[in-house]
Parts: structure tokens; sequence; C-alpha cells
């Protein structure tokens, strides 16, 4: 092990039956699929085809992309084949390893969830050989991918329900020298917004699992409301790019725009969550990015079964940045309204790095 180099905690891979023609170890550029074996009413001996791509040129770090996590988050999935399209393998020093739809029948559905068995991906780490679709393909991804990976680059916008902030997520990690370069990674990524989140401590998420496997992770959210947004798609094309160039796989110097990294939030807890109680039409009064205090009115939610009804006011809970807002009007007991986020110290930003922002 080199001096200063992260513990890592490897995952011991399962039995399993996926299968692959791409020799993740071969120099040069290979597209393919890795097949996931299932057998549905109409396919007895059939598989389901993730694909999957490996660009490598001899000794360096593997950094693993993933896209498509969600269906309906649009923005990564178009960056990283743009990507694969256009990199040479002589431009890098070592390994890219790049899964730009992995829930790839909710990327067929353009569902957030998968249509074949109802899950969301995103929540099924670290995955089950033995289970359905979902969870085998999350722990192909935690076994087999995990394992030979130093980076963990996950692309995701807001997807059909929620318009977010075009950010750069820090995924807090377990050990100090781990956050120390998930933080000077993330920077690396060059969004306008930089947001902590810890998805309320969810453990079953693709990048917490990357954590605990001692991976230097970065997250993103770019946009959503089921579009493709060209700035936010923008932003995804560079950041991918400025990860590999901090990765050291990708050759050039990273480029950081002047409007990068300008603010830098931490969502505190269920405190900055607000959850609709009532089933009705929701208008958003506050508008995304804006900056709240406590008290203030977020929105609305209408009765229009019952017109006697007055709307029930939704107030902000404390102060803060509005990073998320629903999307569609419809919402029921439950629904996510609005997310908000903390101004977090440039100063402690910088500690937290290690002073090498």
């Amino acid at each position: 092990m080199k001096a200063g180099q992260a513990v890592r905690k490897v995952a011991t891979p399962r039995r399993n039956s996926v299968f692959t023609s791409i020799d993740l170890d071969r120099d040069g550029k290979q597209i393919g699929y890795f097949n996931v074996p299932q057998s549905p009413h109409d396919d007895a001996w059939g598989s389901v085809q993730v694909p999957l791509a490996v660009v490598k040129n001899g000794e360096g770090p593997t950094v693993l992309i993933e896209a498509g996590n969600h269906g309906d988050e649009y923005e990564g999935p178009i960056a990283l084949g743009e990507l694969l399209r256009e990199i040479d393998p002589a431009d890098i020093r070592g390994r890219i390893i790049a899964i730009p739809a992995i829930n790839v029948r909710a990327v067929e559905a353009g569902t957030r969830t998968s249509p074949v068995d109802g899950l969301n991906f995103n929540r099924s780490f670290p995955g089950d050989f033995n289970g359905t679709l979902t969870n085998q393909i999350a722990a192909y991804v935690n076994d087999c991918l995990f394992p030979i990976a130093d980076y963990f680059l996950d692309l995701h916008s807001g997807g059909s329900s929620l318009m977010i902030l075009p950010s750069a997520i820090i995924e807090p990690s377990p050990t100090p020298d781990g956050h120390r370069r998930n933080i000077r990674a993330t920077l690396a990524f060059g969004a306008p917004t930089v947001v902590m989140v810890d998805n309320l401590g969810e453990t079953r998420t693709s990048t917490a699992a990357a954590n605990l496997q001692g991976l230097i992770v970065i997250g993103s959210e770019m946009a959503g409301g089921g579009l493709v947004s060209q700035d936010a798609l923008a932003i995804c094309r560079r950041g991918i790019r400025n990860v590999l160039k901090h990765a050291g796989v990708l050759q050039g110097e990273v480029e950081i725009p002047a409007s990068a990294n300008a603010r830098v939030l931490k969502v505190p807890g269920a405190e900055g969550y607000i959850i609709s109680d009532e089933d009705g039409v929701f208008e958003p009064i506050t508008e995304l990015g804006t900056v709240v205090n406590k008290g203030d009115i977020a929105g609305r939610i209408h009765f229009l079964r019952t017109p006697q009804r007055e709307p029930l006011v939704l107030y902000h809970p404390i102060d803060g940045v509005v990073f998320a807002k629903r999307q569609p009007g419809r919402v029921r007991p439950g629904n996510c309204c609005f997310v908000l986020a903390n101004e977090y110290p440039e100063a402690l930003v910088e500690e937290e790095a290690g002073h090498e922002r």
C-alpha cells in the first residue's frame, strides 16, 4: 500500500451468473454489455443487457462513472455517451469504466423505478444476486466493479418529480481521510453550487456503498423535471472531464470556471424537507435558489374537489436556500415539496478538505 493511501474495504464477490464479453483489463476502447440472466414469460433463457464500456491505457487509476441510476434523469446518460464516442484511449492513463444506463429498464421506460420489479436502484445496495433484476444489477456493481475502482462518479438530476439546483454533491465519508478526498474531488467537478447531502443517513445508495468500500465518491444533481437542460448538460460534460483530470486519468488541466463552487450548501437533515400531509394540487411560491427565512410562505396546496376549502399554506421550516422543489402539481401525503439547504462556511470546507481547495 502506498503512503497516505486509504484503507479499502473490498467486498468479497458473491457467487453469481452475470456475464460479459468485455475484458476489463484490456487496453483500448470496448463498448458492450454485462448480461443479467432473466427468465420472463417471453424469454425463458434470456438476459437483460446493461450497457458497459471500458476505456483503458496502461497502468493508472480507475474511475467508475454511472448514469441512468434513475431512468428519468437524462443529462448524465447523454454526457457520458458523448464522452465514450469522443474519447481516444491514447488521451488517458489508467482506466474508465462507464455504465451510461445502469437502471436500463427504467431508462428505456423513462421512469424513476424499474418497471420490472418496481424497485429504486438507488435504494438497493449492496444488492442481492438471488433477488430481482434491480438487486442483481446493484450486486454486480457492488461486488465486481467497486472493488476494482478508485473513484466513483454518480450522475443524477431531479428526475420527473423534482427540479434541483445544478450541483456537485459531497457524499460524507465514514472516515476523515475519505471525507477530505471526497470534498477535493467534488470541488474539482466545477459545478456552480456544491451541496453536502447524506440522504438522511441512507446506506442503500450507490454512493454510500462506494464510500463503505473506500472509493473517492462524487455525486451530481443536474436540474430535472423530466427535461434536458442545456445549462445543466454543459456543467455535466465539463464536470465528467474535470473529475477524470483530477484523478489523473485524463490528460490536461482541470477547467474550473469563475462561477464554479460559488456557493457551498449542506442539507441539514429532516428539518430541511417540506413534506405534504394532504392530497391536492401543489402551488410552489418560492423559486429554486431563493434565500428564505423560517416562516416564509413556501407554497400552497389546493383542494379542487372541495372549492369551499381554503388552500393549505406551507411555510419554510428553517432559514436556508431552496435546493429542490417539486415539479408535478399533483401531491399526495408523503410527497416532497421542497428541500432546503444551509450555507456551509467556506473556511469549514477548506478545513475539512485539508486546506487544498
